[in-house]
Protein backbone atom coordinates (compact mmCIF):
# COMPACT_ATOMS: atom_id res chain seq x y z
CA UNK A 1 0.00 0.00 0.00
CA UNK A 2 0.98 3.66 -0.57
CA UNK A 3 3.42 2.67 -3.32
CA UNK A 4 6.20 1.71 -0.92
CA UNK A 5 6.58 5.37 0.12
CA UNK A 6 7.37 4.49 3.73
CA UNK A 7 9.67 1.51 3.21
CA UNK A 8 13.16 2.15 4.65
CA UNK A 9 12.14 5.73 5.48
CA UNK A 10 12.33 7.46 8.85
CA UNK A 11 9.11 8.64 10.50
CA UNK A 12 8.97 11.01 13.47
CA UNK A 13 5.72 10.28 15.31
CA UNK A 14 4.51 12.38 18.22
CA UNK A 15 1.91 10.83 20.49
CA UNK A 16 3.14 7.31 19.78
CA UNK A 17 1.95 6.03 23.16
CA UNK A 18 -1.65 7.10 22.53
CA UNK A 19 -4.42 4.96 21.08
CA UNK A 20 -4.20 6.28 17.50
CA UNK A 21 -0.45 6.77 17.76
CA UNK A 22 0.18 3.14 18.70
CA UNK A 23 -1.98 1.91 15.83
CA UNK A 24 -0.14 4.22 13.42
CA UNK A 25 3.25 3.04 14.71
CA UNK A 26 2.19 -0.56 14.14
CA UNK A 27 1.00 0.16 10.61
CA UNK A 28 4.17 2.08 9.74
CA UNK A 29 6.28 -0.83 10.96
CA UNK A 30 4.30 -3.17 8.72
CA UNK A 31 4.97 -0.76 5.84
CA UNK A 32 8.72 -1.09 6.47
CA UNK A 33 9.33 2.30 8.09
CA UNK A 34 11.79 3.19 10.83
CA UNK A 35 9.65 4.82 13.52
CA UNK A 36 10.92 7.33 16.07
CA UNK A 37 8.29 8.00 18.72
CA UNK A 38 8.18 11.21 20.75
CA UNK A 39 5.63 11.18 23.56
CA UNK A 40 4.93 10.94 27.24
CA UNK A 41 4.85 7.53 28.90
CA UNK A 42 1.57 5.66 28.35
CA UNK A 43 -1.22 7.36 30.27
CA UNK A 44 -3.35 4.26 30.96
CA UNK A 45 -2.99 0.74 32.27
CA UNK A 46 -3.35 -1.25 30.13
CA UNK A 47 -2.08 0.70 27.11
CA UNK A 48 -1.96 -0.46 23.52
CA UNK A 49 1.63 0.80 23.21
CA UNK A 50 2.68 -1.65 25.92
CA UNK A 51 0.42 -4.46 24.78
CA UNK A 52 2.05 -4.38 21.34
CA UNK A 53 5.52 -4.08 22.90
CA UNK A 54 6.25 -1.07 20.73
CA UNK A 55 9.00 0.19 23.03
CA UNK A 56 11.09 -2.75 21.78
CA UNK A 57 10.14 -2.32 18.14
CA UNK A 58 10.52 1.42 17.56
CA UNK A 59 13.00 3.97 18.83
CA UNK A 60 10.96 5.77 21.47
CA UNK A 61 11.82 9.00 23.22
CA UNK A 62 9.87 9.84 26.39
CA UNK A 63 9.45 13.61 26.15
CA UNK A 64 6.86 16.38 26.39
CA UNK A 65 5.53 18.14 23.29
CA UNK A 66 5.20 21.30 25.43
CA UNK A 67 9.01 21.50 25.66
CA UNK A 68 10.03 23.43 22.53
CA UNK A 69 13.74 22.72 22.93
CA UNK A 70 13.17 18.97 23.22
CA UNK A 71 10.94 18.94 20.15
CA UNK A 72 13.49 20.88 18.10
CA UNK A 73 16.43 18.77 19.28
CA UNK A 74 14.63 15.50 18.60
CA UNK A 75 13.25 16.36 15.19
CA UNK A 76 16.54 17.77 13.89
CA UNK A 77 18.51 14.80 15.23
CA UNK A 78 16.15 12.29 13.61
CA UNK A 79 16.08 14.09 10.21
CA UNK A 80 12.79 12.41 9.27
CA UNK A 81 11.37 11.76 5.84
CA UNK A 82 7.85 11.89 7.27
CA UNK A 83 6.29 13.51 10.34
CA UNK A 84 2.94 12.67 11.92
CA UNK A 85 2.00 14.95 14.81
CA UNK A 86 -0.64 13.24 16.99
CA UNK A 87 0.40 14.27 20.52
CA UNK A 88 -2.56 15.99 22.17
CA UNK A 89 -4.86 16.35 25.14
CA UNK A 90 -7.68 14.59 23.33
CA UNK A 91 -10.70 14.66 25.63
CA UNK A 92 -13.46 17.26 25.97
CA UNK A 93 -14.44 16.81 29.60
CA UNK A 94 -10.88 16.93 31.05
CA UNK A 95 -10.33 20.11 29.05
CA UNK A 96 -12.75 21.85 31.41
CA UNK A 97 -10.65 20.72 34.36
CA UNK A 98 -7.27 21.58 32.78
CA UNK A 99 -7.86 24.24 30.12
CA UNK A 100 -4.33 25.68 30.31
CA UNK A 101 -2.71 22.26 29.90
CA UNK A 102 -5.07 21.60 27.00
CA UNK A 103 -3.99 24.79 25.25
CA UNK A 104 -0.31 24.27 26.06
CA UNK A 105 -0.44 20.79 24.58
CA UNK A 106 -2.76 21.24 21.60
CA UNK A 107 -1.81 24.74 20.47
CA UNK A 108 1.77 25.34 21.61
CA UNK A 109 2.72 21.70 21.09
CA UNK A 110 1.64 22.04 17.46
CA UNK A 111 3.53 25.34 17.15
CA UNK A 112 6.67 23.70 18.54
CA UNK A 113 6.53 21.00 15.86
CA UNK A 114 5.86 23.55 13.11
CA UNK A 115 8.71 25.77 14.22
CA UNK A 116 11.14 22.84 14.40
CA UNK A 117 10.12 21.82 10.89
CA UNK A 118 11.16 25.27 9.66
CA UNK A 119 14.74 24.30 10.45
CA UNK A 120 14.60 20.97 8.61
CA UNK A 121 16.51 21.41 5.35
CA UNK A 122 15.33 18.33 3.46
CA UNK A 123 12.17 17.03 1.79
CA UNK A 124 9.66 15.89 4.40
CA UNK A 125 5.91 15.32 4.38
CA UNK A 126 4.32 16.43 7.66
CA UNK A 127 0.71 15.74 8.63
CA UNK A 128 -0.61 17.65 11.63
CA UNK A 129 -3.58 15.91 13.26
CA UNK A 130 -6.30 18.04 14.83
CA UNK A 131 -9.97 17.05 15.21
CA UNK A 132 -13.44 17.28 13.68
CA UNK A 133 -14.32 19.37 16.74
CA UNK A 134 -12.26 22.28 15.37
CA UNK A 135 -15.36 23.56 13.56
CA UNK A 136 -17.71 26.18 14.97
CA UNK A 137 -20.47 23.69 15.75
CA UNK A 138 -23.89 25.02 14.79
CA UNK A 139 -25.66 21.66 15.12
CA UNK A 140 -26.10 21.54 11.32
CA UNK A 141 -27.64 18.49 9.68
CA UNK A 142 -25.08 18.53 6.87
CA UNK A 143 -21.43 17.59 7.30
CA UNK A 144 -18.84 20.27 7.96
CA UNK A 145 -16.53 21.08 5.06
CA UNK A 146 -12.91 22.14 5.26
CA UNK A 147 -13.74 25.75 4.40
CA UNK A 148 -16.40 26.11 7.11
CA UNK A 149 -15.61 28.45 10.03
CA UNK A 150 -13.41 27.19 12.85
CA UNK A 151 -14.35 27.65 16.49
CA UNK A 152 -15.29 25.79 19.63
CA UNK A 153 -17.26 26.40 22.79
CA UNK A 154 -15.27 24.11 25.10
CA UNK A 155 -11.50 24.40 25.71
CA UNK A 156 -10.70 21.21 23.81
CA UNK A 157 -12.59 22.18 20.65
CA UNK A 158 -11.33 25.74 20.65
CA UNK A 159 -7.76 24.54 21.17
CA UNK A 160 -8.05 22.41 18.05
CA UNK A 161 -9.42 25.36 16.09
CA UNK A 162 -6.51 27.48 17.33
CA UNK A 163 -4.07 24.75 16.25
CA UNK A 164 -5.58 24.79 12.75
CA UNK A 165 -5.18 28.58 12.59
CA UNK A 166 -1.54 28.23 13.62
CA UNK A 167 -0.94 25.56 10.97
CA UNK A 168 -2.43 27.80 8.28
CA UNK A 169 -0.32 30.74 9.46
CA UNK A 170 2.93 28.74 9.42
CA UNK A 171 2.06 27.38 5.97
CA UNK A 172 1.67 30.84 4.48
CA UNK A 173 4.42 32.52 6.47
CA UNK A 174 7.26 30.00 6.39
CA UNK A 175 6.68 27.03 4.10
CA UNK A 176 6.41 28.61 0.67
CA UNK A 177 9.31 27.24 -1.40
CA UNK A 178 10.34 25.06 1.55
CA UNK A 179 11.26 21.37 1.16
CA UNK A 180 8.86 20.45 4.00
CA UNK A 181 5.20 20.08 2.97
CA UNK A 182 2.61 20.69 5.69
CA UNK A 183 -0.99 19.48 5.75
CA UNK A 184 -3.61 18.94 8.45
CA UNK A 185 -6.15 16.20 9.07
CA UNK A 186 -9.47 16.34 10.91
CA UNK A 187 -10.99 13.01 11.82
CA UNK A 188 -14.30 11.94 13.26
CA UNK A 189 -14.87 9.88 16.40
CA UNK A 190 -12.76 6.73 16.24
CA UNK A 191 -13.36 3.33 17.74
CA UNK A 192 -11.14 0.27 17.67
CA UNK A 193 -9.33 -2.24 19.80
CA UNK A 194 -6.80 -0.93 22.28
CA UNK A 195 -8.51 2.27 23.39
CA UNK A 196 -8.32 2.35 27.19
CA UNK A 197 -8.81 6.09 27.75
CA UNK A 198 -11.12 7.37 30.49
CA UNK A 199 -14.05 9.59 29.52
CA UNK A 200 -14.62 7.90 26.13
CA UNK A 201 -17.69 5.84 25.39
CA UNK A 202 -16.07 2.77 23.79
CA UNK A 203 -13.58 1.98 26.59
CA UNK A 204 -16.30 2.87 29.12
CA UNK A 205 -18.43 0.17 27.49
CA UNK A 206 -15.64 -2.40 27.58
CA UNK A 207 -14.76 -1.75 31.22
CA UNK A 208 -18.40 -2.08 32.25
CA UNK A 209 -19.04 -5.22 30.21
CA UNK A 210 -15.87 -6.90 31.47
CA UNK A 211 -16.99 -6.16 35.04
CA UNK A 212 -20.57 -7.41 34.34
CA UNK A 213 -21.96 -3.96 35.10
CA UNK A 214 -24.37 -1.70 33.19
CA UNK A 215 -22.68 0.68 30.77
CA UNK A 216 -22.93 4.29 32.01
CA UNK A 217 -24.04 6.54 29.11
CA UNK A 218 -23.91 10.26 29.82
CA UNK A 219 -25.01 11.63 26.43
CA UNK A 220 -27.15 8.99 24.67
CA UNK A 221 -28.73 11.28 22.04
CA UNK A 222 -25.48 12.90 20.82
CA UNK A 223 -24.76 12.11 17.15
CA UNK A 224 -21.18 11.43 16.09
CA UNK A 225 -19.40 10.20 12.91
CA UNK A 226 -18.20 6.82 14.20
CA UNK A 227 -15.36 5.15 12.29
CA UNK A 228 -12.80 2.44 12.91
CA UNK A 229 -9.38 3.80 13.83
CA UNK A 230 -7.78 2.35 10.70
CA UNK A 231 -9.96 4.58 8.50
CA UNK A 232 -8.49 7.98 9.44
CA UNK A 233 -5.01 6.49 9.76
CA UNK A 234 -5.22 5.37 6.15
CA UNK A 235 -6.26 8.93 5.32
CA UNK A 236 -3.24 10.39 7.13
CA UNK A 237 -0.92 8.08 5.20
CA UNK A 238 -2.59 8.88 1.88
CA UNK A 239 -2.40 12.60 2.59
CA UNK A 240 1.29 12.44 3.46
CA UNK A 241 2.16 10.58 0.27
CA UNK A 242 0.01 12.79 -1.95
CA UNK A 243 1.47 15.99 -0.51
CA UNK A 244 4.98 14.99 -1.60
CA UNK A 245 4.13 13.89 -5.12
CA UNK A 246 4.87 16.20 -8.08
CA UNK A 247 1.96 18.54 -8.43
CA UNK A 248 0.98 17.96 -4.80
CA UNK A 249 -0.55 20.59 -2.61
CA UNK A 250 1.43 23.82 -2.58
CA UNK A 251 2.81 24.61 0.85
CA UNK A 252 1.89 28.25 0.36
CA UNK A 253 -1.79 27.51 -0.19
CA UNK A 254 -4.48 28.54 2.26
CA UNK A 255 -5.61 26.24 5.02
CA UNK A 256 -8.66 24.99 3.11
CA UNK A 257 -6.37 23.54 0.44
CA UNK A 258 -4.18 21.48 2.75
CA UNK A 259 -6.71 20.55 5.46
CA UNK A 260 -8.69 17.34 4.96
CA UNK A 261 -11.62 15.69 6.74
CA UNK A 262 -11.57 11.93 7.26
CA UNK A 263 -14.90 10.53 8.34
CA UNK A 264 -17.28 7.63 7.71
CA UNK A 265 -20.16 7.25 5.28
CA UNK A 266 -23.34 9.05 6.35
CA UNK A 267 -24.87 5.78 7.55
CA UNK A 268 -22.32 5.76 10.38
CA UNK A 269 -23.52 9.08 11.79
CA UNK A 270 -25.30 7.50 14.76
CA UNK A 271 -26.31 8.44 18.27
CA UNK A 272 -24.28 7.26 21.25
CA UNK A 273 -27.28 5.13 22.18
CA UNK A 274 -27.19 3.40 18.78
CA UNK A 275 -23.47 2.75 19.19
CA UNK A 276 -23.99 1.21 22.62
CA UNK A 277 -26.87 -0.96 21.41
CA UNK A 278 -24.76 -2.20 18.49
CA UNK A 279 -21.94 -3.03 20.91
CA UNK A 280 -24.38 -5.05 23.03
CA UNK A 281 -25.25 -7.17 19.97
CA UNK A 282 -21.68 -8.49 20.07
CA UNK A 283 -21.07 -8.46 23.83
CA UNK A 284 -24.36 -8.90 25.69
CA UNK A 285 -25.03 -6.69 28.67
CA UNK A 286 -27.04 -3.61 29.60
CA UNK A 287 -26.72 0.15 29.75
CA UNK A 288 -28.18 2.96 31.82
CA UNK A 289 -28.76 6.63 31.13
CA UNK A 290 -26.38 8.76 33.21
CA UNK A 291 -27.16 12.07 31.53
CA UNK A 292 -27.31 15.04 33.89
CA UNK A 293 -28.83 18.50 33.29
CA UNK A 294 -25.83 20.22 34.92
CA UNK A 295 -23.20 18.37 32.87
CA UNK A 296 -20.56 20.39 31.01
CA UNK A 297 -21.44 21.28 27.43
CA UNK A 298 -20.74 18.76 24.68
CA UNK A 299 -21.97 19.11 21.09
CA UNK A 300 -25.10 17.10 20.27
CA UNK A 301 -24.73 16.87 16.49
CA UNK A 302 -21.47 16.62 14.55
CA UNK A 303 -20.96 15.26 11.03
CA UNK A 304 -18.18 15.59 8.46
CA UNK A 305 -18.12 15.95 4.70
CA UNK A 306 -15.33 13.91 3.10
CA UNK A 307 -15.96 14.98 -0.49
CA UNK A 308 -12.58 16.69 -0.69
CA UNK A 309 -10.60 13.61 0.40
CA UNK A 310 -12.51 11.50 -2.11
CA UNK A 311 -11.89 13.93 -4.97
CA UNK A 312 -8.26 14.88 -4.34
CA UNK A 313 -6.84 11.84 -2.55
CA UNK A 314 -9.04 9.05 -3.84
CA UNK A 315 -9.66 8.13 -0.19
CA UNK A 316 -12.89 6.45 0.88
CA UNK A 317 -13.85 4.69 4.11
CA UNK A 318 -13.93 0.90 3.84
CA UNK A 319 -15.89 -0.48 6.79
CA UNK A 320 -19.51 0.38 7.45
CA UNK A 321 -20.74 1.13 10.96
CA UNK A 322 -21.80 -2.43 11.84
CA UNK A 323 -18.52 -3.96 10.67
CA UNK A 324 -16.45 -1.33 12.49
CA UNK A 325 -18.24 -2.13 15.75
CA UNK A 326 -18.07 -5.90 15.18
CA UNK A 327 -14.31 -5.83 14.53
CA UNK A 328 -13.73 -3.56 17.51
CA UNK A 329 -15.59 -5.78 19.97
CA UNK A 330 -13.96 -8.90 18.49
CA UNK A 331 -10.55 -7.32 19.24
CA UNK A 332 -11.42 -6.73 22.90
CA UNK A 333 -13.01 -10.12 23.40
CA UNK A 334 -10.00 -11.88 21.89
CA UNK A 335 -7.61 -9.71 23.89
CA UNK A 336 -9.40 -10.60 27.13
CA UNK A 337 -9.55 -14.27 26.15
CA UNK A 338 -5.94 -14.72 25.02
CA UNK A 339 -4.01 -11.93 26.79
CA UNK A 340 -2.41 -11.36 23.37
CA UNK A 341 -3.71 -8.16 21.76
CA UNK A 342 -1.24 -8.55 18.90
CA UNK A 343 -3.21 -11.58 17.81
CA UNK A 344 -6.19 -9.30 17.25
CA UNK A 345 -4.49 -6.92 14.84
CA UNK A 346 -6.56 -6.38 11.70
CA UNK A 347 -4.51 -4.55 9.07
CA UNK A 348 -6.56 -5.65 6.07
Amino acid sequence: MFGGAFRDKTVWLSGATGFKGAWLAEWLLQLGARVHGFSLAPATTPALFNQLQLAKRIKHEVADIRDAASVRRSLLAVQPDWVFHLAAQSLVRPSYEQPVVTYETNVMGTVHVLDALRLLDKPCGAVMITSDKCYENREWLHGYREEDPLGGRDPYSSSKAAAEIAIASWQRSFFANHPVRISSARAGNVIGGGDWAPERILPDCIRALAAHQPIPVRNPQAVRPWQHVLEPLSGYLCLAVRSMQPGGFAASAISATTAFNFGPEREANRTVRQLVEEILRHWPGSWEDRSAPDAVHEAQLLQLSTDKARALLGWVPVWHFNEAVQRTIAWYRQAYATSDPAASLEMT
